[in-house]
């Protein structure tokens, strides 16, 4: 079922689960644009969850279905807080503020190993390999190449003991600057801290990749006000440290 944080005319916060594709499917399997899409007609007409669409007909009496204006992604396996635009005007509004650097995005990620710094920024250039779908550091000189920014802090350190060795595992918030290919896992990976359950990246086996998209900011499409939502990961990697309570989630849609 889906799980809506917030929702008004112009658009849903939505809480996007680990393993289903952001935008829409290209095979048949479910994504979220498709959960959205039925959320919202089931809202149109409670008599008929089912039926996709809304009351207005189509061309052969079909109703189209409601609109889900896709803003910004995460990779499959990542899950967290997303916003939708309902109308064309607010989705728009949204990625002008997205362009414009106004969409505050941070993630929490388990890392094999600890940061040299407790605090610090990550510059790098991307060169995004499409046929192994991986991004990779590269020099800025390499044509194709993307650069890549982001803040990080140590949230906290511990040390378990894996087949009979102790190991250095860290909490870590990301504070994302830009949005390239895989940018945070390749980042992370590409300066020796690896996101644990990330094998393509060279990460240790882990219940699920450990990154979380917990908090999400953005000035509303149509009144401008600062909204902020936040909603705290569970389970796997994350369930071995003790940053918070568990179960503890805020949002706070009046900014």
């Amino acid at each position: 079922m889906l799980s809506v944080l917030y929702e008004d005319k112009d658009i849903i916060v939505v809480e996007k689960p680990a393993g289903l594709e952001s935008q829409s499917s290209r095979g048949f399997g479910a994504d979220m644009v498709s959960e959205i899409r039925s959320h919202l007609a089931s809202a149109a007409c409670p008599q008929n969850i089912h039926k996709m669409g809304t009351s207005k007909p189509g061309r052969l009496g079909i109703s189209a279905p409601p609109y889900v204006g896709v803003i910004h992604r995460l990779d499959k396996p990542v899950g967290g807080i997303m916003v939708y635009g309902k109308t064309p005007k607010a989705s728009a509004a949204l990625s002008a503020s997205l362009q414009a650097g106004e969409i505050n995005k941070r993630y929490l990620a388990v890392v094999c190993g600890k940061p040299v710094d407790n605090q610090g920024a990550y510059v790098d250039y991307l060169l995004q390999d499409r046929k192994n779908n991986r991004s990779e550091i590269v020099d800025k000189s390499v044509p194709g190449s993307k650069k890549g920014e982001l803040n990080y802090r140590v949230r906290q350190v511990i040390h378990r003991e894996v087949q009979g060795q102790r190991r250095e595992y860290a909490l870590v918030e990301v504070e994302l600057l830009t949005g390239r290919h895989h940018q945070i896992r390749a980042q992370l990976s590409g300066h020796g801290t690896p996101l644990c359950g990330d094998g393509k990246y060279g990460g240790e086996a882990a219940s699920g990749l450990a990154l979380w998209a917990f908090s999400l900011s953005f000035p509303h499409p149509v009144t401008g006000k600062r909204m902020a939502f936040e909603r705290m990961p569970a389970g796997g990697a994350f369930a071995w440290f003790a940053a918070w309570p568990a179960g503890q989630e805020e949002l706070s849609p009046d900014g």
